[in-house]
């Protein structure tokens, strides 16, 4: 029998250009910011990365987007349920707006929620009678965070929604499945790992996000400014070495972060394999 040919070519030369392809983009950018780095001592290193400014900064990035990510977890499974299973008017006019942070440049999405969120804005105005204040606070952070991770989590469950049939849960419902129990022990371990995967690239996004959070977040030192404003700031002062040593410590931990969201993921995955 005659071995089926690749449309591609073979193994050799397309892991070559693979290899050739991640370098250039990917691994040699990463590689020169480390060797940037090292035009700083350890001690130079140590002060620029830890001090007080950008330790809050660190704080916020972090935290802000970890916090979008999980907001985008819990409404972005329950936007995608609601786009496979109902029928209703506008339907495939919500599902376009999904996208619609993907296509929007991020300086418009800023400029939109600061106008929106902002104190003489249409809900600004509703919360800051009530001691609410959202634009230029770590709370606008975290708005303009969400809003550009939630397409992460909805494309990435949906398509698993759309294979996961209904009869499914008829069976369980059939059996004397109540919907809570449906919901955690049938649907659930089916959606976690693409929900994992969608977390982590909201997540991975809000941690680089710029254009849209320094129109919300004011960029107030210790209270509302990011890391890569951060990182920015000390460009626009020629401090390279600085920025880099900055640049670098978040790529550490966003590295170790994705790492073991993938690990976790990866878990799930198996684990449920292993349930049928």
């Amino acid at each position: 029998m005659a071995k089926q040919k690749n449309v591609l070519p073979g193994f050799n030369l397309t892991l070559g250009y693979t290899l050739l392809y991640l370098s250039l983009i990917v691994l040699i950018p990463l590689s020169a910011a480390f060797i940037k780095t090292t035009e700083l001592s350890f001690d130079e290193f140590w002060a620029v990365v830890t001090a007080p400014r950008v330790l809050a900064s660190y704080k916020l990035t972090f935290g802000a987007s970890l916090i979008g990510a999980l907001i985008n977890a819990v409404f972005g499974l329950l936007t995608a349920w609601v786009l496979v299973r109902y029928s209703f008017p506008g339907k495939k006019i919500i599902d376009a707006l999904v996208d619609l942070p993907f296509a929007l440049p991020t300086a418009v999405a800023g400029i939109a929620l600061t106008a929106v969120y902002a104190g003489n804005g249409w809900i600004g105005s509703l919360l800051e009678p009530h001691g609410i204040k959202v634009a230029f606070t770590p709370i606008g952070v975290i708005i303009a965070l969400t809003f550009i991770g939630l397409p992460f989590v909805v494309r990435t469950v949906q398509p698993v929604l759309e294979d996961l049939e209904a009869e499914t849960e008829e069976a369980a419902a059939s059996l004397g499945a109540n919907r809570l129990q449906t919901f955690t022990k049938v649907i659930l371990p089916t959606l976690w790992p693409a929900l994992l995967t969608g977390f982590a690239l909201a997540f991975a996004r809000a941690i680089g996000e710029y254009g849209s959070v320094i129109f919300i977040a004011g960029n107030v030192p210790f209270v509302s400014e990011i890391t890569p404003l951060i990182i920015i700031t000390k460009l626009e002062q020629y401090e390279y070495s600085s920025a880099t040593a900055v640049a670098v410590v978040m790529l550490v931990i966003s590295f170790l972060l994705l790492f073991a969201i993938n690990g976790l993921q990866w878990w799930a995955t198996r684990r449920n394999g292993s349930s049928y």
